[in-house]
This record gives structure tokens, C-alpha cells and sequence, in this order.
């Protein structure tokens, strides 16, 4: 993938993605993922590290939050929609999505069922679709850039429940 294809701010993103070929990652990084959001105690789901911090229930749902994003990104970006697509704020997507109320079931199936969408959508394009440059957050992004962005940020987000959550 080419430096060109998404802002330098992801790259940290992209290099947690690793290796694996585009749908062989999101495949892999949900099984992954789901096995480590079911090992997580109840009683933690609703634990912040510290005041501002989000709690474990308000990341997964920052997880599925971003992956709809992103997906609608790379979705206008493959089928050559030349709108300015906008940044979002996550602290207001967090703030009121009321996700401390939900439980982890609840959370894990829906998961399930957009990642399931996302490597469809995914599937669906062809490679030169794929390589497809639009505009996000004012920033060049290419369709492939997402899937690897949505495996690299969920592995980084499950990388810091890890080390500052449990």
C-alpha cells in the first residue's frame, strides 16, 4: 500500500494490522477479538482506568462505531463518490451511546454481524476499487486503506484494554 493512500496518522494503525492479506485480517482480528471481549470479566466491563477515560463497554462500542465509518468511507471512496466525507467526533459518539446500559452478548453479536457485513463489502470490490484514493477528514484514503485502519485500530484498542483495563 502506498503512503498515499491514507494520512500519516494511521500509519500506527496499519502497521498493528500486520501482514495478513485484507480479508484474512478483518477474518482473523474478529476471531481474535471476540474470543479476548468474552475472556474480559463482567465486573470490568464498566471500569475506567481514570477520570475522562472510557470504560470497556464504550470502547467495543467505539470499536463498532468507527467500523461503520470507516465502511461507509470506503464505500463511497470505491464506488467513486466524490463527496467530502467529514471526520466524526468519538467522544460525542461515546457520550451518548449509552452503552453502559447494554450487555456483553448484546455488544459481541452485533459485532459479529458487521464484520460479517464489512468483509462482504469488502469482497464485493474489485482490486482496482480497492486502490480507489478519496477524500476523508481531508486526507487522502483508499478503500484498502480502511480494512487494514479498522484491523490495526481494534487490535490497538484491545492491545490498551489489556494493558491499562485488566
Amino acid at each position: 500500500m502506498k503512503h498515499n493512500e491514507y494520512n500519516t496518522y494511521y500509519e500506527g494503525y496499519i502497521q498493528q494490522a500486520g501482514p495478513l492479506e485484507l480479508l484474512e485480517g478483518l477474518k482473523q482480528s474478529a476471531e481474535t477479538t471476540v474470543s479476548f471481549l468474552e475472556s474480559i470479566p463482567e465486573a470490568r466491563l464498566e471500569f475506567s482506568y481514570a477520570e475522562g477515560k472510557w470504560t470497556i463497554k464504550e470502547i467495543i462500542q467505539h470499536l463498532i462505531d468507527t467500523e461503520r465509518i470507516f465502511t461507509y468511507r470506503a464505500l463511497c471512496i470505491a464506488r467513486k463518490d466524490k463527496t467530502l466525507l467529514p471526520g466524526y467526533d468519538q467522544d460525542s459518539y461515546v457520550a451518548h451511546g449509552s452503552c453502559n446500559y447494554r450487555i456483553l452478548p448484546d455488544f459481541i453479536s452485533e459485532y459479529r454481524s458487521l464484520r460479517q457485513v464489512s468483509i462482504l463489502l469488502f469482497q464485493s470490490f474489485s482490486e482496482d476499487m480497492l486502490k480507489e484514493v478519496g477524500s476523508a477528514s481531508n486526507s487522502n484514503l483508499s478503500a484498502r486503506a480502511v480494512a487494514f485502519i479498522i484491523t490495526g485500530h481494534e487490535q490497538h484498542h484491545c492491545k490498551i484494554i489489556k494493558e491499562r483495563y485488566l
